[in-house]
């Protein structure tokens, strides 16, 4: 089935969760509503009709390295280009390098459209954006002179390479040394894996960010630097010139994604320029990072409205047996209706919670309140894990709603469920973004959080009256969570890391709850789907919130003899 640009459900989760007080500020003053309308029906346009008819072509085509070359599958070159020359990948970078300025939560929407409609392509220009954002915040004056431009522009391409083949994620076990040239440049050798679009036969250069240690590097994250290391190097007047020493050594075999390369690198001291202050390189990956793992967060709501658009279409022709409805479509059947009726609930929490973290990242850049940072840095593991968790079921059921017909690859249900799989994984897989919410984000002893729940309980309380069974319903839950955090902030932080993802689902399915709540109270239309989402997904908080208190020893109690036995 063809991909369809959801653009009125874009326009009304902007309204729910806030982004007419991003347009109110002075720094994103021009995004008006009738602007954005036009910004996201133009890229809707490009994801339909150029974009999503490479999603096939790349899965049964993969990226192939030939004789140290990357070829990348047919068609992708052209639809980067329509990418670049559109200005998508410039979206959210500052005019003064050529961006268009947008707030991160117009990008977002159009980051997701172009993750549906082809997720092995969109990875390009996501992992070129988080490029320009470190360099921005990080960089020389010199550096981003010379590579922001033309980043922006897509004329090169950004990476970021930070793990090694001993490395996962424990970035501060990096092993790839950087040794100052006595010339401004330093020579980077090392081995990086796993890196998400290493090289590509489209673009001018393809600019790597790395991680590496000089030897006076103490031990850990601590002693960790960033640099900026080109597959080729400008020469004087800033056009590619002398290859570095660097090459792709080999591509992944991968369960999906197969249109997008994941490199192995190495670097055999190669030219890199230093990207910030010399041991500070995690403080600038992580700007980089925490971009991606919103960015990936909503890829995982990508796929999933990909997988529920065709689920949909399939199940309203598929004829068999006798239905309830008479019409003779799976549709009909309560259990297929049910699995339609899931999918489209958690696209709508996870997409709503993904675009409240944009709008509290735009709300901290626009005003620089503290508030609104600590509201930001909340949200981004939430919407990270929760976002891709709800891809990897999506897609899951969509496979399930085909029935036989999804495990047949001819059909496509099953391409989405192998491509969205590694968002999970990567940029942190979700244990760790469950870890970072219950150690590193409630560090401020969970206030960020209760004045969340404080904004969530004020509207349960605006519903009683109209819809009184759901605003009960969410406010009951609310006041669970509350305790389970006041519980969960004084417990080890062992204990708390047990806990952990099931604590952030149950965070996910209040959040979710309350969207759908919003969306009820703005729209009568949407009461149908608010009523399945709180009496039918809600109600997990509870035994969700249960192991959040159960701590760490019972985990420790199955040892690898009770579980090897």
């Amino acid at each position: 089935m063809p991909y369809r640009a959801p653009l009125s459900e874009f326009t009304f989760l902007l309204d729910v969760v806030g982004f007419a007080e991003v347009s109110a500020t002075e720094r994103f003053a021009e995004a008006s509503a009738d602007t954005v309308a036009a910004i996201l029906a133009e890229a809707g346009k490009l994801c339909e009709t150029t974009l999503a008819p490479l999603n096939r072509a790349g899965d049964k085509n993969p990226a192939r390295l030939e004789n140290g070359v990357v070829r990348t599958s047919p068609g992708f070159a052209e639809g980067y280009r329509a990418i670049a020359t559109g200005g998508w990948i410039g979206m959210g970078a500052s005019p003064e390098y050529g961006g268009m300025g947008l707030p991160i939560s117009v990008a977002t929407c159009v980051n997701d459209m172009m993750g549906s409609a082809c997720l092995a392509l969109q990875l390009n220009p996501l992992m070129t954006q988080g490029q320009i954002e470190a360099l921005e915040h990080h960089a020389s004056d010199a550096l981003k002179t010379l590579y922001i431009p033309k980043l922006v522009s897509g004329e090169w391409c950004g990476t970021m390479n930070l793990t090694e083949p001993q490395a996962g994620s424990d970035v501060g076990a990096v092993r790839t040394k950087a040794e100052d040239r006595g010339d401004g440049t330093y020579a980077i050798t090392g081995q990086k894996v796993y890196i998400t679009w290493g090289d590509n036969d489209f673009s001018g250069n393809v600019c790597h960010l790395v991680l590496a240690r000089l030897p006076d590097g103490p031990e850990g994250t601590k002693g960790i630097s960033l640099f900026m290391v080109p597959k080729l190097i400008p020469d004087a007047d800033g056009n590619p010139g002398k290859r570095n020493d660097l090459k792709v050594v080999s591509l992944e075999h991968k369960l999906g994604l197969h249109g997008s390369p994941t490199a192995l690198m190495q670097y055999d001291a190669a030219q890199g320029w230093l990207v910030g202050e010399p041991h500070k390189g995690m403080a600038a990956m992580f700007t980089m990072m925490n971009n991606a793992r919103l960015g990936v967060g909503m890829q995982g709501v990508a796929v999933a409205e990909a997988a529920f658009q065709q689920a949909l279409a399939y199940a309203m022709e598929r004829k068999q047996g006798k239905t309830p409805l008479g019409t003779g479509a799976i549709i009909d059947h309560a259990d297929v209706r049910r699995m339609l009726a899931q999918m489209k609930a958690e696209v709508f929490s996870a997409r709503a919670i993904g675009l409240a973290c944009a709008v509290a990242i735009d709300m901290a850049r626009a005003t620089g309140s503290v508030e609104w940072q600590a509201r930001a840095a909340l949200l981004t593991p939430i919407a990270k894990a929760y976002g891709t968790d709800i891809g990897c079921e999506v897609a899951h059921l969509g496979v399930q709603v085909h029935g036989g017909m999804g495990f047949i690859e001819e059909t496509g249900a099953a391409q989405f469920s192998r491509d969205v799989r590694v968002t999970a994984i990567y940029e942190g897989t979700n244990g760790i973004q469950a870890m970072d919410l219950v150690g590193r984000k409630m560090m401020d002893n969970g206030e960020a959080a209760y004045r969340l729940f404080d904004e969530v309980q004020v509207v349960a309380e605006s519903a009683r009256v109209a819809h009184p069974d759901l605003a009960g319903a969410v406010w009951t839950a609310t006041e669970a969570l509350r305790e389970a955090t006041e519980a969960l902030n004084l417990m080890s932080p062992n204990d708390r890391f047990a806990g952990a993802v099931p604590y952030l689902r149950a965070f996910a399915r209040v959040l979710g709850s309350h969207f759908h709540l919003k969306g009820a109270l703005a729209d009568p239309a949407r009461l149908s789907l608010a009523q399945f989402a709180i009496k039918r997904l809600l109600p997990d908080y509870a035994p969700l919130l249960a192991q959040v208190r159960e701590g760490a020893a019972g985990l420790y109690a199955l040892t690898p003899e009770a579980l090897s036995a």
